[in-house]
């Protein structure tokens, strides 16, 4: 049954990330197959494919898929065996990194961040290790790497565990290795707002074949065989629907990336040299995904809030993110810890009060990327704001 208008998104509204969706025909037909086989879950043949076709298109040799990121990015901290203690983490970022330690009874710890990057600052990390810390868990936040040398060193030097999610970052290298390589664990997600999307999904990539075995037991109740249990497991598989459209949309992926980064370049054209804007510089040991296309306000030199601009552009139509504001650290279930008081993490006070992640998908219209720039040239010049 089709929507009635009122709960339908106007073909006038540019959404600040829209799916790339498949052809529904060709849909239609994996559909089929699955029909016929009755085979919708568990370790189906569209699942295997899956895996074996993203771990090739990855750069990786260990992916196991889940039904989503949050679920990979909990049994990546209980692949570690990381259920106690601490772990040093970003404020700037989606709540699931925050709330998978709370549900594996870690305590956060929160770390500032770069204001360059948005990645957690590792010249901040060792000053919060404690002998309760267990791991470092980053983000590469909008797609862009953080540190990982300094990080590793760091880890390397106190013993601790490195987890990186990488909800954000499919496809990206740096200096030339695929980003998902680096740190003991990595999680992506393929949620509808990503750049690759199986509707809901992630993958959790592990570096040996004896950590994956463990990963894919936890993923599925612990279960080895009919009958044998090897362990406390959950149910974090993804389902035979949802590998067939990962598929389907693994086919148009470098597309997808081609479209975002010259979206990225028109942006980036449009809006230099705009008093009190600025954006992420791209960088030369990075091969990017287009990922986001956050801004920054100086409200002082634009003249205009970052609140303000976010409520022009949506009175135009034009839906725009503040991610990440609030921080995780501002959430009650965390502003008491100790790390969660503001004057540990300026920078990132600073970055979440100022940002602003513009419209970016692949089938977004150069007309649409022309009026949103123009908007914001002309939004300090235009009458004030009711």
């Amino acid at each position: 049954m089709a929507l009635p208008p009122s709960q339908r998104l106007s073909d006038n509204v540019i959404t600040v990330t829209r799916p790339t969706l498949p052809d529904l025909e060709e849909f239609g037909k994996q559909l089929e197959e699955i029909w016929a086989s009755r085979w919708l879950t568990n370790d189906g043949p569209f699942h295997k494919e899956l895996e074996h076709r993203l771990a090739e298109r990855l750069g990786v040799e260990n992916l196991s898929l889940f039904c989503n990121g949050t679920i990979a990015l909990l049994v990546a901290l209980q692949t570690l065996r990381i259920n106690s203690g601490e772990v040093i983490t970003t404020p700037f970022t989606f709540p699931a990194t925050a709330h998978v330690l709370h549900w594996n009874r870690v305590t956060p710890v929160f770390c500032d961040i770069e204001e360059e990057s948005c990645n957690i600052d590792p010249s901040r990390i060792e000053e919060l290790i404690s002998p309760d810390t267990k791991a470092i868990l980053a983000v590469h936040v909008y797609g862009t790497p953080c540190d990982c040398q300094a990080i590793q060193a760091i880890a390397d030097k106190h013993g601790l565990h490195v987890i990186y999610d990488a909800a954000h970052a499919f496809g990206v290298e740096l200096n030339g290795i695929p980003i998902l390589r680096y740190g003991d664990l990595s999680v992506l997600s393929f949620h509808a707002t990503k750049l690759y999307t199986t509707v809901e999904g992630g993958a959790l990539i592990s570096r040996t074949e004896a950590q994956r075995k463990r990963v894919n037991f936890l993923r599925n109740f612990g279960i080895a065989d009919e009958e044998t249990v090897v362990g406390p497991g959950i149910n974090g598989k993804m389902n035979e629907l949802q590998a067939a459209f990962g598929l389907l949309t693994l086919k148009g992926v470098e597309e997808e990336i081609r479209q975002r980064l010259r979206i990225t370049e028109m942006y980036r054209d449009r809006l230099d040299g705009i008093p009190g804007i600025r954006f992420l510089k791209p960088r030369s040991d990075v091969r990017p995904n287009g990922a986001y296309f956050p801004i920054f306000i100086d409200p002082t030199r634009y003249g205009v809030s970052r609140n303000d601009l976010h409520a022009a552009l949506k009175r135009h139509n034009i839906l725009t993110r503040k991610y990440f504001y609030p921080l995780c650290s501002h959430y009650s279930c965390y502003s008491a810890l100790p790390s969660s008081a503001p004057s540990r993490h300026q920078v990132a006070e600073k970055v979440a009060e100022n940002v602003l992640c513009l419209p970016i998908y692949g089938t977004l219209e150069e007309a649409s990327v022309e009026a949103i720039c123009n908007l914001i040239r002309g939004l300090p010049q235009s009458a004030p704001l009711g």
